[in-house]
């Protein structure tokens, strides 16, 4: 018989994940409202989370490659097992294009040399040099065309993570299938 939970590893990954996506996506609603002085300094926060949600979602994917997922319940319909499969794909896609996207849009940052970027303001970090020595016409290009890129793909994610929360409540509340149980602690007996 397999597991009928995620592992404690698996759950914290996906739970730091969790919450800095939401957080990096809720906080960018807000930078365009702040004064002048905190936008610099609340953009090198968007991008310290993004550059850790990538660290960390790579590690998730590696210890899901290597640590089998508890199956999902057999009362699950065989379409909604499948949509469920693609849903996870999809998001794990998507939360490693965000920050790759945001990093070459960054790269390209005309003023990145006045602009170093460094993690939390403290763990210097490269850009990538083939998109940071190109041109300036060029990185110009790269630049507006890969904020784009990183914008929309923010929009759907942000339509896919409400698909999950939505199917998570359906299959907890309505099918009455615990499935949100796999990816929380066991309860302690007293």
């Amino acid at each position: 018989m397999s597991a009928q939970r995620y592992t404690r590893t698996a759950m914290v990954l996906h739970w730091l994940v969790a919450v800095l996506v939401i957080a990096n996506l809720s906080y960018t609603w807000f930078i365009s409202s702040l004064p002048d002085s905190a936008v610099r300094p609340a953009i090198d926060l968007h991008k310290s989370f993004g550059l850790t949600v990538l660290g960390l979602v790579l590690l998730r994917i590696l210890w899901r490659l290597s640590h089998r997922p508890p199956p999902l319940p057999d009362s699950m319909p065989a379409l909604e097992r499948g949509g469920a499969h693609l849903a996870h794909a999809l998001l794990y896609v998507l939360i490693l294009a965000l920050p790759i996207t945001g990093w070459i849009h960054d790269s390209a940052f005309k003023f990145a040399a006045q602009h170093p970027l460094t993690l939390f303001w403290t763990i210097p970090w490269f850009r990538i040099a083939a998109i940071a020595d190109l041109p300036p016409a060029q990185k110009e290009a790269v630049h507006a065309f890969w904020f784009s890129v990183h914008v929309w793909l923010s929009y759907v994610l942000i339509a896919l993570l409400a698909l999950h929360l939505l199917g998570v409540i359906k299959h907890q509340v309505f099918d009455r299938n615990p499935v949100l149980g796999r990816m929380l602690p066991a309860r302690r007996n007293s």
